[in-house]
């Protein structure tokens, strides 16, 4: 039997994606999850379930684009999940989860209200209204100085 080149193809493709995204998708896993950067588990298996899904639509996924597709798998595994770790010790603790998803899609990913919208099944203004109210709580926040944000 002969071996499998995988330096050609596909297979390349998806790891250079990987090489790509995956230090921002991690980073947007971490924030859902609001776990320490310097060790999170959780947030490592909600991308590499996306990962691992996002490669076995990659042949359809290559031409479109598949950082949208990973996203949008690790934010619906997050929200299928996001009840069994609750907590954290990130900067979105004190958020729930549908907050964070909101404050991570439309803040710091720069998602369209409307796609956020359809991506989590809310109406835009429910959206709207969960990142005011998300925004309004970091700000109140108290800092490290006991000061408010």
């Amino acid at each position: 039997m002969a071996a499998v080149d995988h330096r050609a193809g596909p297979f390349a493709e998806f790891e250079a994606f990987v090489a790509g995204a995956a230090g921002r998708l991690l980073h947007v896993a971490v924030l859902l999850t609001a776990e320490p950067e310097s060790d999170p588990p959780v947030a490592r298996r909600l991308l590499a379930g996306a990962l691992a899904r996002t490669y076995a639509h990659w042949r359809r996924l290559r031409a479109d684009d598949p950082y949208e597709f990973t996203r949008r798998r690790l934010c619906a595994a997050y929200a299928r999940t996001a009840r069994r770790h609750p907590g954290g010790s990130g900067v979105l603790a004190g958020l729930g989860p549908q907050e964070r998803l909101v404050l991570v899609l439309r803040v710091y990913e720069g998602v369209a209200e409307e796609v956020t919208a359809a991506q989590l099944a809310l109406p835009p203004e429910r959206v709207e209204a969960l990142r005011a109210g998300a925004l309004a709580k970091l700000r109140a926040a108290p800092t490290d100085d006991g000061h408010a944000a």
